[in-house]
């Protein structure tokens, strides 16, 4: 099974503002031609489920309609989940190696996490196994970050980087695991 992030970003790292807002991202998408998706499609025409932190369905459940039709969605809760969309979705609380675990059971075969805390906690239990990151040419200076602390360096491999005319910079990267060779 193989676990993926597929995010934006500012220049300076955040994914969201402090309050959670995307109007930044909004805003900046709007600069990408009609057709245009930076390869998000084909990235989600390959996913069987997708997992997300309750934020983030906080915000997808703002949307005008649900993004994820078709698609197995897993919102990581403690809490009961409310809104327009949770007929969509399933909850579940627990740590990041048991949700895998059981997804593996059930023959799942890419999983895309999403949501910076979600992200963050996948990334500490050394659960995710690449990354496709789209910088915007934005700085806010604030906000909520997309990495968080680490207690070792995680090392990834660039596998491709691609600049788009509107000022994205798509970077995609694999998780180099401690018996992984690869050079500097």
């Amino acid at each position: 099974m193989r676990v993926s992030v597929f995010i934006a970003t500012s220049l300076d790292g955040y994914i969201a503002r402090a309050d959670g807002s995307l109007d930044w991202l909004e805003a900046q998408n709007a600069r990408i031609p009609p057709g245009e998706d930076c390869g998000y499609a084909d990235f989600m025409a390959d996913i069987d489920v997708l997992i997300m932190g309750r934020e983030t369905f906080d915000k997808v459940s703002s949307f005008p309609e649900w993004p994820y039709a078709g698609k197995r969605v897993i919102v990581l809760s403690h809490r009961p989940l409310s809104g327009p969309y949770v007929r969509y979705v399933e909850s579940q609380a627990g740590e990041p190696g048991e949700i895998l675990s059981a997804l593996n059971s059930e023959r799942a075969r890419h999983v895309y996490v999403d949501g910076g805390q979600t992200i963050q906690a996948f990334l500490r239990a050394g659960l995710v196994d690449d990354l496709v990151v789209t910088c915007i040419p934005v700085l806010l200076g604030g906000g909520r970050r997309l990495f968080g602390e680490l207690k070792t360096d995680l090392l990834l491999e660039t596998v491709s980087s691609r600049s788009y005319p509107f000022g994205f910079v798509q970077t995609a990267y694999r998780v180099r695991r401690p018996n992984q060779g690869g050079g500097a």
